[in-house]
């Protein structure tokens, strides 16, 4: 972390450099508590983004269930406002009115009037960026502002708007520094979200009892899969029930399915009239850059995706299976330094027997080295490169020779948001 700079760039400064900026006027990357946002959010107005606000938490599932909510709303005829972290390959990726992202300009505009709002308030680069997100939003005034939280709950900058409705997709074990270290506790924040009166969604089929416990304490109404909402896949479709709504024939979507399940029964606590027809039409179109992204590069089938915790990562296990059963593995695998590379290694050992590890050089990145070790992976199974993008060269040779030799074969490329960035960027060229 650079010392505290404190002249901000000018109003028409490129993007980049607001960027840099954001990232100099907070002592720490990530400082929990709701004070300084919510006192600099209520000055710059921004704190009711949206006629309806649903908030999104939970350890995985969140940027699908977002999709999910965005795709089926867009399809039913009505505006939103979306706000996502991190981004994959760009900034303006965090930010989507309408389902379009936004100019470098209309970013800087924001980043503006949130430093104008600001004054002598510290923010985090997230928080900073939270409030100009929500600034952006509450421009459009669209129908509904869909906010994913970031890494927690009740403390989170996101935390400072008042949900209309609140979900909780999944909880498992991560960020243990801030969260808590066990998944009680970390529900416990997850559910953090919730509001006195309106419904708290719960898409975590084995909740913790703290989830329940937060819901009664705040006095959020909540709704738990399982319960009051459940997902039946049957072959090539899926129903959805709750005790006032039965949907049939769902498409089988590209993202997970309780994901899709999770955003309904949010969609039924709004006061929005939505058609079958907009569900399944919404649930077809939900994809996401980094989320089980399927290419065909030089003659090879190649999937990324960003899991970096055993949760997400035994996800990714079944997916593999499901989808590419004759497929032999060849991972190319980055992560930063505070995950729990045994437990993601463990969750895919079963169908992973080449491993390609790649440095990370971003803050936090763990070394290729190190990363064999500490996902105690069998010496003889892995090999460690520079960069992950060195990584995946090798891992697309020794595919693309196996092939010839042998039978089908993937590079299944995961472990972090920036492993799937430096791989998308190698693919394009960048």
């Amino acid at each position: 972390m650079t010392g505290i700079q404190t002249s901000a760039p000018a109003a028409a400064a490129p993007l980049q450099d607001w960027l840099i900026y954001l990232e100099t006027i907070h002592s720490k990357n990530i400082d929990m508590g709701l004070e300084r946002v919510s006192e600099v959010g209520a000055k710059a107005g921004v704190l009711e983004p949206a006629q309806l606000v649903i908030t999104v938490s939970g350890t995985n599932g969140k940027g699908s269930t977002v999709c999910y909510l965005e795709t089926i709303l867009r399809a039913a005829g009505y505006t939103t406002g979306v706000y996502t972290s991190p981004h994959i390959t760009e900034y303006r990726e965090r930010v989507r009115i309408n389902a379009q992202e936004l100019t470098d300009a209309e970013h800087v505009e924001a980043f503006t009037a949130i430093e104008v709002a600001r004054k002598q308030t510290s923010l985090t680069y997230f928080e900073f960026g939270t409030l100009a997100a929500l600034w952006l939003i509450n421009k459009a005034r669209p129908d509904v502002a869909i906010l994913e939280v970031g890494l927690g709950g009740r403390l989170d900058a996101v935390n400072c708007v008042d949900a209309d409705v609140a979900v909780v997709t999944s909880i498992g074990i991560d960020h243990i520094a801030f969260l808590g270290n066990d998944r009680e506790q970390i529900g416990r924040e997850k559910a953090g979200i919730g509001r006195a009166g309106k419904p708290l969604i719960c898409g975590e089929k084995k909740p913790t009892g703290s989830i329940e416990e937060s819901a009664e304490r705040i006095g959020a109404k909540l709704w738990q899969v399982g319960r009051d909402f459940h997902a039946n896949e049957q072959g090539t479709s899926w129903s959805y029930r709750s005790q006032h709504t039965q949907l049939n024939d769902l498409p089988l979507p590209k993202l997970p399915l309780i994901n899709a399940s999770t955003a309904i029964a949010a969609i039924e606590q709004l006061p929005l009239p939505v058609t079958l027809s907009a569900i399944r039409e919404g649930i077809a179109r939900a994809t996401l850059p980094g989320r089980m992204q399927s290419y065909f590069y030089r003659e090879c089938e190649v999937l990324l995706d960003v899991a970096h915790n055993p949760q997400a990562a035994a996800y990714a296990n079944q997916y593999v299976r499901k989808f590419y059963p004759e497929h032999k593995i060849f991972a190319v695998v980055g992560m930063l330094s505070d995950k729990d590379h045994a437990g993601v290694a463990k969750a895919l050992i079963s169908q992973v027997t080449n491993w390609y590890l790649g440095s990370l050089s971003e803050p936090r990145g763990e070394t290729a080295e190190q990363l064999g070790v500490s996902a105690k992976l069998p010496k003889e199974s892995y090999e460690v490169f520079e960069s992950v993008e060195l990584a995946f060269t090798e891992a697309l040779r020794a595919a693309q020779q196996w092939q010839t030799n042998n039978g089908k074969a993937l590079v299944f490329g995961f472990g972090s948001f920036y492993t799937v960035a430096r791989i998308n960027a190698h693919l394009k060229g960048a």
